[in-house]
């Protein structure tokens, strides 16, 4: 289970990351990530849009999507606990304030956990390793 300052619960964060952030393509999930921008602009607006501010800018939050399209319920819920299962191992790799939100495609219903693992590593990697200024390259290298 993700503590309570890391979870993304409000759709407008969920529309922020996959709308903002820069996008990670992998077989098995997609994953969003929005940095957040330094708290200079607007403090107001940073205490209503983050409750859980201590000092500065909060902890990383993540999110997750799985859609009908995976499964059942049951399975659709096994592969959100392992989402989040991985997810909480590496939110402290994430920068401070970043919004990251988990989209699991079908074939993660079947796929075993270390191939999750890797995908997420995967798309992380990726994801971390390019500035926001789309300096990056954007095209299908997997």
């Amino acid at each position: 289970m993700l503590p309570t300052e890391n979870r993304l619960r409000r759709r407008q964060d969920f529309t922020t990351a996959v709308k903002r952030g820069r996008r990670a393509g992998r077989p098995l999930l997609v994953v969003h990530l929005h940095r957040e921008a330094a708290p200079d602009g607007g403090a107001d607006r940073n205490s209503d849009f983050h409750p859980h501010v201590a000092e500065g800018l909060p902890s990383a939050r993540a999110g997750f999507v799985v859609s009908k399209a995976v499964g059942p319920a049951v399975v659709r819920n096994a592969v959100k606990r392992r989402l989040r299962h991985l997810v909480r191992e590496r939110l402290s790799r994430l920068p401070a304030g970043s919004l990251i939100v988990v989209r699991a495609l079908p074939a993660a219903a079947t796929a075993p956990y270390p191939d999750l693992e890797h995908d997420l590593d995967a798309a992380l990697r990726r994801l971390l390793r390019s500035e926001p200024t789309g300096s990056a390259p954007t095209g299908t290298g997997r």
